[in-house]
Order: structure tokens, then C-alpha cells, then sequence
């Protein structure tokens, strides 16, 4: 286990403080008597600096922002001040991309990861969205900009809330700042129309990392067109070098010029009472739908604890054992993701321990989620997939539902010979599937639902956002209309959706490593030795009766044989080729690895010693 610093047990002081103090569930204040505190927070000097501007407006709401608690200049420095970009220097902006979402290391503490996400850093990458932003919204000749931002549980999330703040204040943007939210939340406040909660914004950044690490965190970007993708990333953060080597976050514009105001707003109020009504609408707007029901919540001390008290509770569900509500950044029961085997085996044993009717699991922002039944059979990956499907092709027939590339032939058969659908399987990454169900909208082909086997799922319906919350809205819209429709049983109304899905015997991942100081690869280029050994692999298969290549696909090769398949691609991000295996049985999946493991066996900069292992086992 890695070593933790003096900084780490700093930061979880800090974070254990703000709990304490209720910060995570209201707008932060500060106690400048607490002098012990106030030399820990995480503000350079102990206190708020506000660069390139004279004065900046402050305004706390206890709701929204039209309740004025407390209004004023605040001139935290006499005199404004040039940014620092000592820690700036040493990072290269472009490695802090990951896909659609910008990523890095915020906190000291694990070795052989030095921090990349700093203060400064984030400031300028703050600065370049702002400057991104009215570039884009010049053509509409829109006023003063509004930029909401929040976060979820990380430790690191109010110290980079702050900076982000000062990065976004500089530029002359208005802020609004909500605290702890959900990734879905954030852009929602980009499209609902209430001047007295200052939306609609122009554009919201959420603070996050999802399941990753404590030491972690980043950034997702949002407009009113959805989440930003790759190109917009690269964009923002080329955006930020050319800041960065100006040496000034300082990009006023004439709608921007002058003071900005920095409010807090209580968003997730307006984006719970939006869920509550969805189900209600279902159930034929019945007050309390789900009640008699038994629904326990695990948060994983995410951001997703709010759906017990603020979603269940109001519909008359009855939210007892539900767990690990409260939200925590250094995760200490289980890691928030709805892939990993512990957390899934948390919540089956909370759901059976008190014989609840269904369990829900939530990531670390709640764009992902999955669920248990009250069996304790999970309804995640393929079988999550399958529930979404039946409820969707209910409500819209003969639908195309667009999955990534490692989804199962089983799943496939059950969409489109049980459910009459159409199954699309394209390319891993969310952005990818949903960007895939778009396309095929826009050229005639219906698609209402685009899921991935992670758990991120985006309906037509809802925008195209990833909402693990409104996912499971979905799930209990199932559950209120069948209970108004005379219906009764629990959760057996959904398990028996998924009547007839074949899942496969034996399932597995193997993720084979590209040695980037391997003589082999020129320059330590790992994609193109990878897109080698893809198409190496390639003609092994037309070449082996044994084995039948997918008719269609868009990612990596997928072939079939021995009952089952296997789908060897190279990694979006790294230099990984990872393998994935189904077959009926753990030694039929070994024939499919051993056929794997001979093709490739001639490219010596590749780490196959996972792979032999399980052939050999």
C-alpha cells in the first residue's frame, strides 16, 4: 500500500471539518475565528486570492439566488494581483486530457504520482473554458455569461471549486457555484428556465473523477448541447497553453468587462423535484407511487445520497438500510462505481439483510448506476442493459438501442428476437455510443437509448445525458405505473423483463500491456504496434475454421467459436489491448484464449503473462 503524506492527512482534517460543519449539504462559510482551520483550507495564504480585478460581488443564497443573505465587495487582497504559475510550468496541458473529460492528480500522498491537477493549473484551464465559451456564444449576441459549477465528495473538490471560481471571475463570467451535485445535475442548470435559480447558465463545469482514486480529480464541460467531446477538450486546453504562456488568465471580453458576482444557488433541489414529478407522471400522478415499496440507496459516500431522502422518500418508498449516504472522499467502504464486485456485493447483502424490494447503486457523480433485485440478482452490465432496453422498446417498438463493442451475443439475440428491437453494438467509450445513437437519429434510423456495460445510459427522452439517476428513474417509473395498474410482487415486475436473456457461462477481462521502451515500437508509438498486432490478429482469424468473424463491427476484432466469442481492441487511452472472453464454459473461454495467445505471440513488446496465466490455469 502506497505511502500517505502529511499533506494527504491534512487534506482528510480539512475534509472530515467540513462534514462536520455540514459544508457538503449547504453553501460554505468561514470562520475566521477558527484560526487552526483557516491556516489549513486550501486557499493560497490562507485566504481567497482574486487576480486581475478590483473588486468581485459575493452573494450566499440559502436557495436561490434572488435571496440575498449577504451581499458585498469582497477585497480579499488590497490590491488585485498577477496570477502565479510556478506549478503552471511544469505541467503539459494535453496530458491532462482523458477522452471527453480532463483528468489528473489533485492530491499528494500516493508515490510515483506527483500532483498535475494544481490550483494554478486549474485556474487557467477555468479561464480557457470561459474564453472558449464566449467564442462560441458570440454569434447569438447573448448578454454577461453565466457559468455554474460543482463537485462531488473528492477531498480536493473545494479547494479546486475555489480555483475554478477565480479562474471563471477573471474572464468578467458570472458564477454559481452549487456545492455538491451530480454530473447530470450540472447540465440540467444549462436548460431549465428559472430566472430565480439563475438558469438557464451558458455553461457548467463539474468538478470530478468518478470512480477513480481519492488522489484524483478533474473537469466535465457542459452547454446547452450536452457534454463537451474530445475536440472541444483539446480546443480548451490548447486554449489554456497559449494563457499559460502569456503568462495571464486575463481573456475580458466586452459583454464580460467589469465586476463579476459569485453566488451560491441550492440546484439540487429544482433537479430532485424534476425526478420526483417524472415518476408521479408515470404512476398517473399519484402522490406516493412507490408506497409499501422498499428501496435501499448505496452512494458509495459519493454524491448520490441525495436520492433516498430527496427522490425515494417523497414517492412513499421506504429508504431504511440504505448506506454509505454520507459523502466521503477518500471512499472508505467501497469504491463508487457499479462495475466493481465489492460494491455490487455491498448493496446485494443490504438488500437481502433487509428484504428490501430493490437496491440502487450509484458512481461517485451519478451519471452512472445500476441494481439488485429483491433475489439479490444483479441488474447490471448486459442484464442493466436488457432491463433498459424492455422498458424502452415498450414505449417505442422496433427501436435501435446503440451498446458498446463488449456487450453479448446473448444480448444481442434477446433484443432482437424477444424484445423486437434493433441492437447496434459500436465502440466503447459513452461519448462514443451516445454520440453513435445521435448519428443514427439524424439519418433516419429511430434510436431512444444508448447504454453502455459501465453503467453510463442516455435516453433520447432526457437530452442524451448519461443520468444514472434518471436511469433509475426508468426502473421505478416500471414499478409506479404497474403498481397503479393493479400489479403487485415487488421488483418481480422487472426481473421478469429479463425473462429469456441467455448470459454466459463464464465471463472475463484480460488487459494486455504495450511496453512503450520495447526496441519494437518506434518512439514509444503504442498505437501503431497495437493497430499491428489488431491486424496480425485479423487474418489468424480468416485463416482458422475453428473461429467466425463478426459480420459487423466497428472496434478491435470480434470473432466467435467454441460456443462463444472473444474481442481483442487496443484501449481508447492507453497502451493496453484488452481481451475480453464469454463463453459457456471457464474452459471453453480458455480455448479462446489460447487461440488469442498464439496469434499474438510473436509481438515481444507485449505483456501476455496475464493471458497465460488463465490459459494455463
Amino acid at each position: 500500500m502506497a505511502a500517505t503524506s502529511g499533506r494527504v492527512v491534512q487534506n482528510i482534517f480539512i475534509t472530515k471539518q467540513y462534514q462536520k460543519d455540514g459544508q457538503f449539504g449547504k453553501p460554505r462559510g468561514m470562520h475566521v475565528s477558527d484560526r487552526r482551520t483557516l491556516r489549513l483550507l486550501p486557499f493560497r495564504g490562507g485566504k481567497l486570492v482574486w487576480h486581475g480585478m478590483s473588486s468581485v460581488q459575493l452573494i450566499h443564497t440559502s436557495k436561490y439566488c434572488g435571496i440575498s443573505v449577504n451581499r458585498g465587495n469582497v477585497l480579499c487582497n488590497a490590491a488585485p494581483s498577477a496570477p502565479t504559475f510556478s506549478d503552471a510550468e511544469k505541467i503539459d496541458f494535453m496530458k491532462l486530457q482523458n477522452g471527453s473529460d480532463i483528468r489528473g492528480v489533485a492530491v499528494e500522498g500516493i508515490e510515483g504520482e506527483p500532483v498535475t491537477l494544481t490550483e494554478s493549473v486549474t485556474e487557467v484551464i477555468a479561464a480557457a473554458f470561459a474564453a472558449w465559451l464566449l467564442d462560441k456564444k458570440k454569434s447569438d449576441g447573448s448578454g454577461r455569461l453565466k457559468i455554474s459549477i460543482g463537485h462531488d465528495s473528492r477531498i480536493s473538490a473545494h479547494k479546486l471549486q475555489d480555483a475554478v471560481t477565480r479562474g471563471l471571475a477573471n474572464t468578467g463570467v458570472d458564477v454559481i457555484q452549487y456545492g455538491l451535485a451530480s454530473t447530470p445535475a450540472m447540465f440540467n442548470s444549462t436548460l431549465t428556465e428559472d430566472d430565480s435559480a439563475c438558469c438557464p447558465v451558458d455553461g457548467s463545469i463539474m468538478i470530478t473523477a468518478s470512480h477513480l482514486p481519492f488522489n484524483r480529480n478533474g473537469f466535465k464541460f457542459f452547454t446547452r448541447d450536452g457534454g463537451l467531446g474530445k475536440a472541444d477538450i483539446k480546443a480548451i486546453l490548447q486554449r489554456a497553453t497559449e494563457l499559460h504562456k502569456n503568462n495571464s488568465t486575463g481573456m475580458k471580453d466586452s459583454r464580460g468587462a467589469g465586476s463579476s458576482t459569485i453566488k451560491k444557488v441550492d440546484y439540487m433541489s429544482i433537479y430532485t423535484s424534476d425526478l420526483v414529478k417524472a415518476v408521479r407522471n408515470a404512476a398517473g400522478n399519484l402522490d406516493k407511487p412507490l408506497a409499501g415499496f422498499h428501496v435501499v440507496v448505496d452512494a458509495g459516500n459519493g454524491a448520490g445520497g441525495f436520492f433516498a431522502a430527496k427522490v425515494l422518500e417523497p414517492l412513499g418508498a421506504i429508504t431504511s438500510g440504505s448506506q454509505f449516504l454520507e459523502p466521503d472522499g477518500l471512499f472508505p467502504n467501497h469504491i463508487p462505481n457499479p462495475e466493481d464486485k465489492e460494491a455490487m456485493s455491498a448493496l446485494t447483502q443490504a438488500v437481502l439483510t433487509n428484504k428490501a424490494d430493490l437496491g440502487i447503486i450509484f458512481d461517485t457523480d451519478v451519471d452512472r448506476s445500476a441494481a439488485v433485485d429483491s433475489t439479490g440478482k444483479e441488474f447490471n452490465r448486459n442484464r442493466l442493459i436488457a432491463l433498459l432496453s424492455a422498458i424502452v422498446l415498450e414505449e417505442h417498438p422496433g427501436t435501435t438501442i446503440v451498446t458498446d463493442s463488449v456487450t453479448s451475443d446473448g444480448l444481442t439475440a434477446f433484443i432482437e428476437g424477444k424484445l423486437g428491437g434493433k441492437h447496434h453494438r459500436f465502440k466503447r467509450g459513452y461519448r462514443n455510443v451516445i454520440d453513435e445513437a445521435i448519428r443514427l437519429n439524424s439519418i433516419g434510423e429511430e434510436s431512444h437509448l444508448a447504454i453502455e456495460t459501465s453503467g453510463h445510459g442516455a435516453l433520447k427522452e432526457n437530452h442524451w445525458l448519461d443520468d444514472g439517476a434518471y436511469l433509475m428513474v426508468k426502473v421505478l417509473n416500471k414499478l409506479a405505473s404497474a403498481r397503479a395498474a393493479g400489479a403487485s410482487g415487488g421488483s418481480e415486475v422487472l426481473t421478469n423483463l429479463v425473462e429469456g436473456l441467455e448470459e454466459p457461462g463464464f465471463a472475463m477481462e484480460v488487459r494486455i500491456k504495450i511496453n512503450q521502451s520495447h526496441p519494437d515500437l518506434k518512439e514509444g508509438f503504442f498505437r501503431e504496434y497495437g493497430e499491428a498486432v489488431l491486424k496480425h490478429v485479423d487474418n489468424i482469424v480468416d485463416s482458422d475454421w475453428r473461429l467466425h468473424k463478426a459480420p459487423v463491427n466497428y472496434e478491435g476484432i470480434r470473432a466467435s467459436g467454441y460456443g462463444g466469442w472473444f474481442l481483442l481492441r487496443l484501449s481508447l487511452h492507453d497502451p493496453v489491448l484488452p481481451l475480453n472472453i464469454e463463453a459457456p464454459s471457464k474452459e471453453d473461454a480458455a480455448k479462446l484464449g489460447h487461440l488469442v495467445l498464439t496469434a499474438i505471440d510473436e509481438f515481444s513488446a507485449l505483456d501476455t503473462s496475464a493471458l497465460n496465466k488463465f490459459v494455463l490455469a
